[in-house]
């Protein structure tokens, strides 16, 4: 078959591959094409009854099913398909209102573009939930825990709606526009009922939510045993501020390491970072600030073991991505 040869010009088609015709396939129902569909990497000279055979059949054999289609007699397959893809320049009325998508170019590179500009939008909202739920977790565990553990007001209202202003505002809008993930073309299409909280999710917030509250109690720990005992509470509310940008860091890939994505390559996100940490020290060193938001200017020594704490925080949420790759999670 030309079709075939095509595909195997184009690296559709292996030698293992097979194709298939309108008339093997008008012999066949779907449950037959179900048991061949695996192994089939062109179909060829078939009609819009065919295609519509060939959805159920990948939809049955549980495929996410993209569907294009121009004409009339396309619309069945169009709607039944997961995706229907209609041409906007040739295509039909009743093709494009049976299609969730329309190529306005009838450029098939387009849809390869529309779906990972569509991957990278939703990664970045869960990117975005995952960042924000973590840093709320840890600030509620922190206000739970601590007075059972010798700090009765681990922080003030002030200041806990600074974290949230600060933490939340910048660092978290950047997460938005961070780049598509390496692999991202490569990775199976997921299921569309599943949850957002799916694939990890739920247990991050509570695992990065603890970390969080650790690290930031500690803090307030080491200023106790160090001789600074009134500068407790400024050493929590500084670190846990502080970890969040090393939580943020981290959290811009479920499971690629910073370090393979690069730390520079979202700079609104360096900034971002930057910024809240400057704004973090205006608010314990400026005088003014001080009376404001009740804290104390923090020894170097203080300062550096809060920095290494939320250091600390990074690599953990690295380890917990580091082991999900080892356990081969998608």
């Amino acid at each position: 078959l030309t079709a075939m040869h095509i595909a195997r010009e184009l690296n559709i088609a292996d030698a293992e591959s097979t194709a298939l015709t309108g008339q093997d396939l008008a012999k066949m129902e779907v449950e037959d094409i179900k048991t061949r569909v695996d192994h089939v990497s062109v179909f060829a000279r078939v009609s819009p009854e065919h295609k519509l055979k060939i959805v159920q059949a990948l939809q049955e054999k549980n495929n996410i099913v993209a569907m294009t289609g121009d004409g009339v007699n396309d619309a069945p397959a169009l709607k039944k398909a997961n995706i229907g893809v209609a041409m906007g320049i040739t295509g039909t009325d009743v093709s494009k209102e049976a299609s969730d998508m329309v190529l306005l170019d009838d450029n098939f590179a387009t849809i390869v573009a529309a779906i990972e500009e569509g991957r990278r939008i939703y990664d970045n909202i869960r990117k975005f939930i995952k960042y924000a739920l973590t840093s709320n977790m840890g600030e509620v565990l922190v206000m739970l825990i601590g007075p059972f553990i010798g700090f009765p007001l681990p922080l003030t209202p002030l200041q806990i709606l600074w974290v949230n202003l600060v933490t939340d505002g910048l660092p978290g809008l950047a997460l938005t526009v961070e780049p598509v993930e390496p692999g991202t073309m490569k990775r199976k299409p997921h299921s569309p009922t599943e949850s957002i909280f799916a694939r990890g999710l739920g247990i991050d917030i509570l695992l990065i939510g603890l970390m969080l509250a650790a690290v930031s109690l500690v803090a307030g720990f080491w200023s106790r045993a160090t001789g600074h005992p009134d500068n407790w509470q400024t050493m929590i509310f500084t670190t846990l501020t502080i970890a969040q940008m090393g939580n943020v860091m981290a959290v811009r890939s479920d499971l690629d390491s910073t370090f393979k994505i690069g730390f520079f390559s979202n700079r609104m996100l360096i900034g971002a970072v930057l910024l809240t940490v400057a704004l973090q020290m205006a608010v314990i060193y400026v005088p003014f600030l001080q009376d404001i938001f009740n804290t104390r200017a923090l020894p170097l020594i203080d300062l550096l073991v809060s920095l290494g704490l939320s250091v600390l925080l990074f690599f953990g949420v690295e380890v917990i991505k580091w082991t999900r790759r080892r356990k081969g999670v998608e």
